[in-house]
């Protein structure tokens, strides 16, 4: 590390890589800014190998863009940084080599950062914090819409971030009169459309350097990673792949947004943009990408209908900006709920992807291949799986937590403790998001090349998915069998015999006994 003296540092985590922060309007010869890869980040879960190529990469080529456009840049790897066990180790070493009597940082978006770099002390340094100005909601806004351990529809919220942002709104009212198109966009792929898939655009990022450091560090990772890495890592590719995606994919967005297939060298990709991860990383901002996807939407002269272009707003105008609002006005409570007293183990086929569920398995398996899987592979596949099971939301979380590129806690938690497995008691869900083998089928095609049978609850090839979802209604009866979104499916439940319910409740149990070889 150079010893040279700056009258300030300031410090940007891996997901702090705005180039429009106020930081970078000025250039100053006194300010050093540090990027550093950090060993705790890297131990804290056990993370995808893609996920710390992404970070590790996106990390170099920002760095390299703000030295390039005059800015003082120190860019530490993990031979820089090693013998630091804490992010809070390296700031006061860094001050103190370059003499700074000023630090800065931009609040972390994860709690246990935030209170990490709030325990700082420097002395007779003076501590500056700045917003990382890039949600549509400044965080001190947050209280105004929502409560701790209160639900807050989803809707509701949505609908006024439209209203307040005026995005897809004509003089005070949702533009094509409806709110909310989702029922239109739950069409499964027929195998015409599935022919008709187009392929992604993929990156040809060298990250040969930073598998070598990895390696070189033994750092425990999972999935599949190699010399190059098709993700987006700088504002260019970024926005390239935003391009692509109004293009190419949003047109049929909506319609497919909810659809699976086994088919076709697209099927990890189908329609969903894969921009999470430069969203998440902060290379792109969230109003850019909307903004982009209506002024698509607008030119497309028909070829783009609203509800293509209504279902990609609200995943980011409204879910994205939704759960981050749970996340902190519940932490950090939240990251300990488990409101279905859930302790199952989760199975040894989630690291592996070998199991005999066909729809698990390529889900899975498409997630240790490319650290992605789209929303509803998440929820209503390996997430609805784990409800059922009854997993540890702990478990459930560090497996979303580090498998997937675009993981950074403040999403994944809500979206998987709260949205998926209902550890947090209804704050997100009014109901648990559950379901059988029947709605696989009705999304996908996983289940016909599948080892069982989805029509089948108690033989011994019957779908797991059958019996485990009427067992999860039966002990959790207490708690649900009195809400009105799913009590006529427990009145469905009670006209069987009670040698049919039984014979259910048997062969759930043994696939709970025998989860790992499922």
């Amino acid at each position: 590390m150079s010893n040279k003296q700056y009258k300030e540092v300031r410090l940007i985590l891996g997901d702090q890589l705005n180039a429009n922060h106020s930081w970078f309007k000025t250039k100053r010869d006194d300010v050093l800014y540090i990027i550093a890869e950090l060993h705790q980040e890297m131990h804290y879960t056990k993370h995808h190998i893609q996920k710390i190529m992404c970070f590790f990469a996106a990390m170099e080529r920002f760095a390299s863009a703000l030295s390039q456009a005059g800015h003082q840049v120190l860019h530490l790897t993990l031979d820089d940084t090693q013998e630091f066990a804490q992010l809070n180790e390296l700031i006061a070493h860094c001050v103190t080599e370059h003499q700074a009597d000023c630090f800065s940082y931009q609040l972390p978006d994860e709690y246990r950062l935030r209170r990490q770099l709030e325990q700082l002390t420097l002395s007779g340094v003076e501590i500056r914090r700045y917003d990382s100005e890039h949600f549509m909601l400044g965080f001190e806004e947050l209280g105004d819409y929502f409560q701790a351990d209160t639900h807050h529809t989803m809707e509701q919220f949505y609908r006024k971030m439209r209203r307040r942002f005026d995005i897809l709104m004509d003089q005070g009212k949702p533009l094509g009169g409806q709110w909310n198109f989702d029922k239109e966009n739950r069409n499964k792929l027929k195998a015409e459309d599935i022919k008709q898939l187009p392929s992604p655009l993929c990156f040809d990022n060298d990250v040969k350097a930073i598998a070598e450091r990895i390696a070189r560090h033994k750092i425990k990772t999972i999935g599949k990673g190699g010399p190059r890495l098709l993700w987006p890592v700088t504002r260019k590719q970024a926005l390239q792949l935003l391009e692509h995606f109004c293009n190419h994919l949003l047109p049929l967005f909506g319609t497919f947004q909810d659809a699976m297939t086994c088919h076709s060298d697209a099927k990890w990709s189908l329609y969903h943009s894969r921009l999470s991860f430069a969203l998440n990383a902060k290379i792109l901002h969230p109003l850019q990408v909307i903004n982009a996807a209506i002024e698509a939407y607008h030119e497309s002269e028909g070829r783009i209908t609203l509800a293509q272009v209504e279902g990609f707003v609200r995943q980011i105008l409204g879910w994205r900006e939704y759960v981050r609002g749970v996340y902190w006005l519940n932490m950090p409570k939240y990251a300990h709920s488990n409101a279905l007293e859930a302790h199952q183990a989760l199975p040894e086929f989630f690291w592996s992807g070998k199991t005999k569920m066909n729809c698990l398995q390529h889900a899975i398996g498409q997630s240790l291949d490319y650290g992605y899987a789209h929303h509803i592979q998440r929820l209503m596949i390996t997430g609805n799986f784990c409800l059922l099971l009854g997993v540890e939301p702990d478990q459930v979380d560090a497996w979303y937590l580090g498998i997937y590129v675009d993981a950074i806690e403040w999403v994944e938690m809500p979206n998987t403790r709260g949205m998926s497995q209902f550890a947090d008691g209804g704050i997100i869900a009014t109901k648990p998001y559950c379901a059988g083998g029947n709605y696989v089928n009705k999304m996908s095609d996983y289940c016909q090349g599948c080892h069982y049978k989805v029509k089948e609850k108690t033989s011994d090839l019957a779908c797991p998915l059958n019996s485990l979802y009427w067992h999860f209604l039966h002990r959790h009866r207490a708690r649900f069998g009195n809400n009105h979104r799913i009590g006529m499916i427990y009145r469905n439940w009670d006209k069987q015999s009670d040698e049919a319910r039984r014979a259910v409740l048997n062969r759930a149990q043994w696939c709970i006994d025998n989860a790992d070889y499922l």
